[in-house]
């Protein structure tokens, strides 16, 4: 059974050395009823080769998204770049509802125009089409767009590829700053390293803008919240008095307050703080422990971990009533919860009868629990999750067994929320990611 005094603190724990290198994807677990689409290369007029391969980048997007099956490149009877190419026939003999062709072209400037056009094979119905000029550096970005609209358009729900995660890595305890928090596009590339600290760093969350990283980090004086700008890149600045031991922030629905885990005298309280005047509100004042609050999207409520039935479990504080409602009563403890974006869901840590940490999710209507994330999945010590902004993947920490290399990882996994498709985010290096939070939709 986990101690009292440091529940709240395990999910902060970073642990084994960790190496500069992009996240990469292996998709271990998939759907059995994908839709079939066909992704054909898009034609490139331009001098030397394409600066990017746009359909692949799709064809990963959509294929560990769960929900689509790409035709691979080989099994393609044509390849048309533009409709009048299109033979549509080829397509339905394939069995393939779905056609997405495209190109890129180089200008006579620096810049690059992208084209895409998505088709009903059946009804041989164009679905959408765009255009984009960008530059080289760009391109990932309106592959991920493209990514989107083919998603929504195909499945009715809007698409989350071009977003992005925010993680710690931990490295080396020789090192003089081991402690590192980077910044990646959703598919795990492009990762940035935004800060490094010699002391630890915890439970990265986003501002609801995108604008800002609010984080806490524990130094001589005890923990303290800052904020980090993400458009500047400035160093961050501590947002709670140093007198004020504060961690685990959550923000308000409006960007413009942080509900904040406060340690005074041994023990923990749920507190609210005013980002712009620095004015603190108590929320909670009990004997026990109560931490790891997360404001719901609607805010009217903040669900945190409370100790104050005997274990750690989960409660739910209501703004305008002034009540605490107890949420989880299963397994050993329930810890660290998440609403998803339209708030009739939360994910959290469950620690079942046998120890095993597990990721579960609760419909609060019902306030029905299933696992989503289990040690029958080879993974073990799973740890806070985060929603993507469109509801149907969950990003957490987890040691699990790399199926390349039949080894163990300690690093990120994504898991829709009916659990039927998994996805490792593996670190090419040495080491370990921890603590993910999924930002909201960019513009």
């Amino acid at each position: 059974m986990v101690k009292r005094t440091c529940w709240f603190l395990l999910l902060a724990a970073c642990l084994l050395n960790a190496a500069h290198a992009a996240l990469t994807i292996e998709i271990t677990e998939g759907v059995d009823d994908a839709l079939p689409i066909a992704i054909v290369p898009f034609q490139w007029s331009g001098p030397g080769p394409a600066p990017e391969n746009i359909a692949q980048i799709i064809t990963a997007d959509l294929n560990r998204s769960g929900q689509f099956e790409a035709l691979p490149e080989q099994d393609m009877l044509a390849k048309p770049a533009a409709p009048k190419d299109i033979k549509f026939n080829n397509w339905r003999v394939l069995g393939i509802p779905n056609l997405l062709i495209g190109q890129l072209h180089a200008t006579d400037t620096e810049d690059l125009v992208v084209e895409f056009r998505l088709f009903d094979v059946f009804q041989q119905k164009q679905l959408a089409g765009f255009r984009y000029r960008t530059k080289p550096g760009q391109l990932r970005n309106i592959a991920h767009k493209v990514s989107d609209i083919v998603y929504e358009e195909l499945t009715g729900i809007k698409g989350a590829f071009g977003t992005d995660i925010v993680y710690i890595k931990k490295f080396s305890n020789k090192d003089p700053k081991p402690y590192r928090l980077y910044l990646a596009d959703a598919d795990g590339f492009n990762e940035q390293e935004i800060m490094r600290h010699h002391m630890p760093i915890f439970s990265p969350t986003w501002s609801p803008d995108n604008s800002q990283l609010a984080f806490a980090m524990a130094g001589s004086m005890g923990q303290g919240v800052f904020l980090f700008d993400v458009a500047t890149g400035k160093s961050p600045v501590r947002i709670t008095p140093r007198e004020v031991k504060a961690s685990a922030p959550s923000w308000s629905p409006d960007g413009k307050k942080l509900a904040l885990q406060v340690l005074e005298n041994g023990s923990a309280d749920i507190f609210i703080m005013d980002v712009s005047s620095k004015k603190m509100q108590r929320i909670t004042k009990h004997w026990s422990i109560d931490a790891e609050p997360s404001w719901s999207p609607d805010g009217q409520s903040i669900i945190f971990t409370s100790e104050r039935g005997g274990t750690a479990q989960l409660y739910q504080y209501s703004f305008a009533e002034k009540k605490i409602k107890r949420l989880t009563f299963k397994g050993r403890s329930n810890l660290r919860a998440a609403h998803s974006p339209d708030g009739k869901m939360i994910t959290f840590v469950h620690l079942s009868s046998n120890n095993g940490y597990n990721i579960a999710v609760m419909d609060l209507a019902t306030e029905e629990m299933r696992l989503v994330a289990g040690e029958s999945n080879g993974e073990s010590e799973h740890e806070s999750p985060s929603f993507a902004p469109n509801g149907s993947m969950i990003i957490y920490a987890a040691n699990y067994l790399q199926k390349s290399t039949r080894s163990r990882k300690t690093g990120l996994v994504a898991v829709s929320v009916d659990g039927a498709m998994r996805q490792h985010f593996v670190d090419n290096g040495i080491g370990e990611v921890r603590e993910p939070a999924w930002s909201s939709f960019l513009n």
